[in-house]
């Protein structure tokens, strides 16, 4: 059997963790950080309040939810 291992959410909000590093809130109740931290990680983006009410609904793969499907499965 070929499962699909592809876990799509949509982003709903932002807050701000206790190191105030960016943190997108997501449909499926996860987290995922998103950082600017140059020269490794370029997200000027998320510095905007603007520019992060641009990623709201912006539909992404939640690395929370695929590795909990993955361990299910095996």
């Amino acid at each position: 059997m070929i499962y699909n291992s592809s876990v799509k959410t949509k982003i709903t909000g932002f807050h701000q963790d206790e190191d105030n590093h960016w943190v997108a809130d997501l449909s499926c109740g996860h987290t995922q950080h998103f950082r600017h931290s140059p020269p490794w990680q370029q997200r000027e983006w998320v510095l905007s309040v603007n520019r992060r009410k641009d990623f709201i609904g912006f539909e992404l793969e939640c690395k929370v939810c695929k590795a909990e499907i993955t361990k299910i499965r095996n």
